[in-house]
């Protein structure tokens, strides 16, 4: 039985945050600007977001808002495995501090993103939670995925085993 909200809610953080370091620590140092488009991100690019986004869970579970246009944030210029790692590890502990004492009520109150008048996203900080912090991030690994088998790199089980035999 689970000894609290977040616990219930988040279950499967856990095994969510393992396979995302799975799929980070097979990142290949040798070509951290590679990208298969134009339009695309860089391989590193991509993985430090991915490392990184642990970090909007900390934001919507410490504020009320995440007004960007006031804010002095900076992607991380993180480029190598190492880095990556170092990144993930710090911000999904954040995260999971963050969430650790929330509440019913913490959960159901309202939270927004914006930039100045516009809005980019805005509702109740439990389903913000479980999307950008579980969906959001799953996105962005499918992305990872494709761009680390485009690079023949192997990988990682993330929900069972792969076509490179590792599960």
């Amino acid at each position: 039985m689970p000894e609290s909200l977040p616990d219930l809610f988040f279950a499967d953080l856990d095994e969510e945050f393992a396979a995302t370091r799975r799929l980070l620590a097979a990142f290949p140092d040798d070509q951290p600007d590679w990208r298969p488009h134009e339009k695309s991100m860089t391989l590193s690019t991509l993985a430090a977001h991915v490392a990184e986004l642990p970090r909007l869970a900390e934001l919507i579970a410490r504020e009320d808002e995440w007004n960007v246009a006031k804010s002095e944030y900076q992607p991380t210029g993180a480029r190598t495995q190492a880095e990556i790692l170092e990144l993930f590890d710090k911000r999904s502990e954040s995260a999971r501090e963050a969430i650790s004492g929330l509440t019913l009520d913490d959960l159901g109150r309202s939270w927004k993103m914006h930039d100045g008048t516009t809005v980019f996203f805005e509702g109740a900080r439990g389903p913000l939670l479980r999307r950008y912090l579980i969906g959001h991030t799953a996105h962005h690994r499918g992305q990872l995925t494709v761009y680390y088998r485009l690079l023949d790199v192997a990988l990682p089980s993330i929900y069972g085993p792969t076509a490179d035999g590792r599960g």
